[in-house]
This record gives C-alpha cells, sequence and structure tokens, in this order.
C-alpha cells in the first residue's frame, strides 16, 4: 500500500483534544489515499484488554492494535466533567489520557461492582447538549445521546429523534454515589440513593464541545454516577450492521503495542488463555498495510504459548500466512473470515469500505491451502434480503467451494445507535421493506424476534448439511460466566505438533 503524499505533525492541528503536547502521542498522519481521515500514532499503556462481564464469547482476552468508531460523536460529555481514577481521584474529563487507569463497572452474580479498567480511544466532537440536574445538587452536561445507568436501566439522556428508546425522566435515580461523596471502593456493589434522583433535564442554548471516552469495561464514573461509553464497532458489521462506515474520521494507533504485549506476557500472572483479535475493531483493516503491526503480535503471542484466535474481514491477512504457519507449530490458531454479502451490489451498499467478497473467499482458500481451518462468519443474515434459499444456498456453496470448514450464521442485531442510521440507509435503499423491519425491531428491541430465528436457523441448517459445513447459530451459545467456557478455537493446523481439541465457539 503506497503512502505518499502524507502529512506528518508532532501534534499539529488534527490531534485529538487531550491528546495534542502530551507523552501519548507520537504524531498525526494524513494521506491522500485516506480522504477525511486521520491517524493518530500513540504510546499505549497496556495491550492486553480484558472481556468483561457476561458475554457470548469463550475467550477472557483480546488486543486492539487500533481504535475507532463510526459514530464517535454518539456518546459525549462534557471537557469539565469529573472522572474517577483507579488512584481515587477526580480528574477533568479533558485532562485523561489513552492508557490511563480508571474505574468501571462490571457485574458479578446479582450486583454490580466497581472495578478498575483502561482507557482506550477518546474524541471530541461539538453538538446539542443537556443539563441533567439531580437532587444532591450534581450536574451533568451530556448529549441526548449519552446513556447514564439507572435503576431501571440504562437510559439515554433524550428519546431518539426518530423511534423510541429509553430515557431519562424526572424521578428516575442514577447509580452512583453522586458529587457530595468521596468515591467508591474497587469490589464494592453500585448502589444508587434518593440523592441521585433526577430532577431536571434542560437544553443547553448554544452547540457544546464534548468529549467521550472508551473503556475496558464499557463505561465509567463521571461526576459520581455510571456513565455509558460508546464502542468501537464500526468494521463489525456481523454484530451492529453499521451501513458499511467501516472507520471513524480518526483512528487510534497503538504504535508501540508488540513491545508492550511481551512485556505483558512474560509476567508470572499471566496464564496463556486464548488471545482474540478482530472482537472491536479488524487488525487488518487498511491501516496495518502500513504500520505492520499485526506480525509481531502473533509473534510474541506464539512464543509465549498464548493460544490465538483472529477474526477479520480484510484480506491482508493473506501477507502473514507464513507468519501464522509458524505461531501454528507452537499453539493452537484459530481464523474467522467474516463474510456476509454475495450479492455484489448489495455488498458495496452496504460495506463500501471492505474487500468484495470474491476477495474474502480467496482469502479463505489461500489460508486452507496453508493448512487452517478457517470459519466464515455468515452474519448478519438480513430478513428479506439474504434469507431466501437461494441467497443461503449460493452463499453456502461458494464458502464450500472457497474451502471453509464451518459457517456460524446469525440474524441482523440493531442495536442502540445503530438502528436509526441504518433505518435512515433502508429507506434510501429499499424503502419498500422500512415497514417490516418496524415490526420486526420495534422500539428498543435489538435482536429479530425468537420466532424469526428458528425459522432462519430451519431454513439454513439443511442447506448448511447439504453443503457438507459444519453449522453454529448465534443461538446456540451459553453466555460466559454462566458456565466455565472453553479456550477459543477450532484445532490448530495439521501440521501442528499439539492440536487442541474441538471446542465450540462462541459469540
Amino acid at each position: 500500500m503506497r503512502w505518499q503524499g502524507q502529512k506528518v505533525g508532532e501534534a499539529d492541528e488534527s490531534a485529538l483534544p487531550g491528546l495534542e503536547n502530551r507523552a501519548g502521542l507520537v504524531r498525526t498522519v494524513t494521506t491522500p489515499e485516506f480522504a477525511g481521515m486521520t491517524f493518530h500514532e500513540v504510546l499505549s499503556k497496556s495491550a492486553l484488554n480484558h472481556v468483561p462481564g457476561a458475554s457470548r464469547m469463550p475467550f477472557a482476552w483480546t488486543i486492539n492494535p487500533y481504535r475507532g468508531c463510526s459514530h464517535a460523536c454518539v456518546y459525549c460529555l462534557s471537557p469539565d466533567t469529573s472522572i474517577l481514577c483507579a488512584d481515587g481521584r477526580q480528574r477533568p474529563l479533558s485532562d485523561l489520557e489513552i492508557g490511563d487507569e480508571i474505574i468501571g463497572t462490571e457485574r458479578h452474580g446479582r450486583y454490580r461492582r466497581y472495578v478498575r479498567t483502561t482507557i482506550q480511544a477518546k474524541w471530541p466532537t461539538r453538538k446539542p447538549a443537556y443539563r441533567v440536574a439531580l437532587a444532591d445538587g450534581t450536574e451533568i452536561v451530556a448529549s441526548g445521546d449519552h446513556r447514564f445507568l439507572t435503576d431501571r436501566g440504562w437510559k439515554h439522556v433524550m428519546d431518539a429523534a426518530s423511534g423510541q428508546r429509553p430515557h431519562l425522566t424526572t424521578n428516575n435515580r442514577l447509580m452512583g454515589y453522586g458529587t457530595g461523596a468521596t468515591g467508591a471502593a474497587v469490589g464494592t456493589a453500585v448502589k444508587s440513593s434518593a440523592g441521585l434522583r433526577v430532577v431536571s433535564i434542560s437544553a443547553i442554548p448554544r452547540e457544546q464541545d464534548l468529549l467521550d471516552i472508551t473503556t475496558g469495561t464499557g463505561d465509567f464514573v463521571a461526576n459520581g454516577v455510571v456513565s455509558h461509553n460508546c464502542f468501537a464497532r464500526g468494521t463489525h458489521e456481523y454484530l451492529d450492521l453499521d451501513g458499511g462506515a467501516d472507520f471513524d474520521s480518526q483512528i487510534v494507533v497503538k504504535t508501540n503495542i508488540v513491545e508492550v504485549l511481551q512485556r505483558e506476557l512474560r509476567r508470572g500472572s499471566w496464564a496463556h488463555e486464548t488471545v482474540a483479535l478482530g472482537t472491536n475493531t479488524d487488525p487488518y483493516q487498511r491501516a496495518e498495510g502500513r504500520y505492520r503491526l499485526m506480525p509481531g503480535i502473533i509473534d510474541a503471542l506464539a512464543a509465549s504459548g498464548t493460544p490465538i484466535s483472529i477474526l477479520t474481514k480484510g484480506t491482508l491477512i493473506r501477507r502473514d500466512i507464513p507468519v501464522l504457519v509458524r505461531a501454528a507449530q507452537r499453539v493452537p490458531v484459530d481464523i474467522q473470515m467474516s463474510i456476509a454479502m454475495y450479492d455484489d451490489e448489495l455488498q458495496k451498499a452496504i460495506e463500501p469500505g471492505t474487500p468484495t467478497t470474491q476477495a474474502r473467499l480467496d482469502t479463505v482458500r489461500a489460508l486452507r491451502d496453508a493448512g487452517f481451518r478457517v470459519t466464515v462468519f455468515l452474519m448478519p443474515i438480513m430478513p428479506h434480503m439474504t434469507d431466501s434459499v437461494e441467497a443461503i444456498d449460493t452463499a453456502l456453496r461458494r464458502i464450500k467451494e472457497a474451502g471453509a470448514s464451518s459457517v456460524v450464521y446469525g440474524a441482523l442485531h440493531l442495536r442502540a445507535g445503530v438502528k436509526p442510521w441504518f433505518m435512515q440507509w433502508l429507506g434510501e435503499f429499499r424503502p419498500d421493506l422500512v415497514s417490516s423491519y418496524r415490526g420486526l425491531y420495534p422500539g428498543v428491541s435489538a435482536e429479530a424476534p425468537k420466532g424469526y430465528r428458528q425459522w432462519l436457523a430451519k431454513r439454513a441448517r439443511p442447506l448448511i448439511r447439504l453443503h457438507g459445513l459444519d453449522a453454529q447459530h448465534e443461538d446456540d451459545y451459553p453466555v460466559r460466566g454462566i458456565r466455565a467456557s472453553a479456550p477459543h478455537g477450532r484445532p490448530a493446523p495439521a501440521f501442528a505438533p499439539s492440536p487442541a481439541p474441538a471446542q465450540p465457539m462462541l459469540f
């Protein structure tokens, strides 16, 4: 990949607020090949991220060498909002940096408890904001899309402009301790009190400069209450279909991640659990052609005896086949390719920034020829667009011809923050289906109805058997934490000396 005409600055006007003039930011890079995008090269303090809470994933650890979010302006707070740090101090959101340790929450049994977490990304926006006032005097300035944890679950500050979603009303009680208390100790349960009752929500006349962060737990404590953050999800349409907006305009690149990872893997406490790449952002996005972080990550994990799992829709993984072959001689290596669309017109409309379907199928074949068992994620299957017998049969035939060993399939998810965007896209691309989708995904429902998912399974499973592929449906996956989870991954390639026994891959 050529990066001619690139612009580099030590900390120029393109730098993210909070990163400029700080040790974490190395430089910013722009190039004509990525029009409208800026890459922020940072020095990360950590590489291994723990997967929080109950999750339909059998792995506990992940690595994200790149951080980006296609909806970076969605969940935002005022820069002077106080954030609870891991050392017990309160610091303004504007002063925090990527890699800083703060406090988030995780659910343990019946209770949500305070835990340590790290900041993984940070970005600004300017948009309308609201002032939320609580009975104890706490005030928070946030966008209408921001979510807070209440005694009745997560709620946005305001209702959606189109469609309904849970939102704050007066007398809702937020979870946390408010600004009148000294903080919360790690491990203690998250509680609410009468003082955290919402007494007013008022619009601020002018647009405000706002900031948000992504953390390892998916939340943080802002002005003494539990606040949601924005997950990087732009490259994972199989989970949250995002209309093809694969990258945000601001991409954070952890240029030192290999060195940090090597140090973390040498710790005596490291238990050599499977590490998954591709759980938040695609490790083989186009920028990897310049930064070449993955070969070092793969080598470090294999040298430490740590099993590896990679999920991608990027064909750049072919470059690293020799590296993966060497790694598979030491540890189990599990590879999955996400290929959801088999109609070229639909694929270009909904994921315009990704390699073509055929290019990804050719990559499956190249990996298979190198000795790997490759799973294809046939997700999302889109109601009335890709769920016909003909569409599924065509997809499975091409997957089988490419040499894949198995398929994971599931229906489209439309989660909070994604649904309005997707419905707008649907109204432009397939207006005839808008009413049907509103019926399938009413209100705040993220998943297709259970009846539809059962119908899809009855349609897809016989076709999958017909093509000689192993099948897994998303509804087959138990939730991590309910039972002990098995190591993520299928057997290593045939030439690996000690292949792991086959295990169900959870999602």
